[in-house]
């Protein structure tokens, strides 16, 4: 007899990251991939790891690779706590939850807060990762109004808002435009938000990363109880750590501890001790520069590429921080149909369309330039220069 296997109607409903799809392609070593949002191998702190490292199972072995409690090594919470309180917030410990990367932290919001159908608010694009882990929950997604400079709130009415479980979004730099929210929209739609009872999630994987080093206060400061903070170390020491944290009030972290429990157990104690000794001394603040600088040069030698090849009926944001450029294509040109012929020529990016939660833009794409060296980037954009004239002089005259 043949065993059979009856899928649940939520894993029948999965579908892979269309960025992990493209990945698969960028292994390849002739592809120039601006695909990835990878952090570069450049930046990370090999000898500061390998010197914690050492010190950790020096001294503390049994505890560094023994089972820990849920919450996390406390010490990294108080650190990370102490870290956070600033702009007039105090974020005590006890509101925080040391996760499995920040995309776990992601999956226990979807578990605790979202019932299906649910209603559930997000930017204009916004988070791929973010949207493919709620998913899972079967919310109802209510995209809102957004300009370069994030969601735009003038305008942005209490129906617009109201019922909703939460808000998602990412103020700084965000994944995919590379777009920050100006200091009066951040208080804005906190307040907004918070007249109408809605909390707001925080992602700011990427708040670290502002090129000039200038940082603007997080939704967090505002209104510690109407926030729910997620950070990860992946992008300022290295996502193979897998190490991120969510910041909540203590009835919602009370249960988010409770699902993690059922998911993992806790995270790696190794990992949490290794970054804890890794931070210390102000380790931190003088590894961020030389991140912020190199990506500032990698940035500005993409912006200058695309300047020189991309025709003019194209357009692209100029990011201050963070590592990607959002590209708008004219009306017409499918970005999914341009990657394959792209990936021919040996360069890959991300269609900007999966990062839409309804009603998706096929004339838009993503480009991350911090893993590609100077001559790759120049020769990557030229060939997607070629390619789009091409995709453009074959538009219809209406066009």
């Amino acid at each position: 007899m043949t065993t059979s296997y009856t899928l649940s109607r939520r894993a029948q409903a999965l579908t892979s990251s269309a960025i992990r799809e493209i990945l698969k392609v960028t292994e390849r070593p002739e592809v120039i991939s601006f695909a990835g949002g990878l952090p570069s191998p450049a930046t990370f702190p090999v000898e500061r790891m390998r010197e914690v490292t050492e010190k950790v199972l020096r001294e503390a072995p049994e505890s560094a690779l023994q089972y820990g409690p849920t919450e996390g090594f406390s010490p990294l919470r108080e650190w990370i706590a102490a870290r956070l309180s600033h702009g007039g917030a105090v974020v005590p410990a006890s509101r925080v939850l040391i996760t499995t990367g920040s995309q776990q932290g992601l999956d226990l919001l979807g578990k605790v807060l979202i019932d299906e159908g649910s209603k559930v608010l997000v930017e204009t694009p916004s988070y791929l990762g973010a949207l493919q882990a709620f998913s899972l929950f079967a919310p109802q997604f209510a995209s809102l109004p957004s300009d370069a400079q994030g969601i735009v709130t003038d305008g942005l009415s209490p129906e617009q808002l109201a019922g909703a479980r939460f808000l998602y979004c990412l103020p700084n730099f965000q994944n995919p435009t590379g777009r920050r929210m100006p200091l009066e929209r951040r208080k804005a739609l906190v307040a907004l938000a918070d007249a109408a009872g809605v909390p707001l999630v925080e992602d700011d994987p990427y708040g670290e990363l502002s090129y000039g080093g200038e940082a603007l206060p997080s939704l967090l400061s505002m209104n510690p109880d109407g926030v729910i903070y997620m950070g990860s170390f992946s992008k300022v020491l290295a996502p193979g750590l897998r190490l991120g944290y969510v910041v909540a009030p203590e009835h919602v972290l009370g249960k988010m501890i409770q699902a993690k429990q059922a998911a993992d157990l806790h995270t790696p104690s190794f990992s949490q001790r290794i970054v804890y000794e890794a931070v210390q001394g102000g380790f931190i603040d003088r590894h961020i520069p030389a991140i912020r600088s190199l990506y500032a040069a990698q940035c500005e030698h993409m912006l200058a590429a695309l300047e020189r090849e991309f025709p003019k009926q194209v357009s692209w944001n100029r990011p201050e921080g963070g590592m990607f450029i959002w590209v708008d294509l004219p009306e017409g040109v499918d970005s999914g149909a341009l990657l394959a012929k792209a990936i021919e020529r040996n360069v890959a990016f991300v269609p900007g369309a999966p990062f839409y939660a309804v009603n998706p833009r096929k004339n838009t794409l993503r480009l991350s330039f911090v893993t590609v060296p100077g001559e790759k980037i120049d020769a990557g954009v030229k060939v997607l220069g070629e390619l789009l004239r091409a995709e453009i002089a074959a538009l219809p005259a209406a066009a």
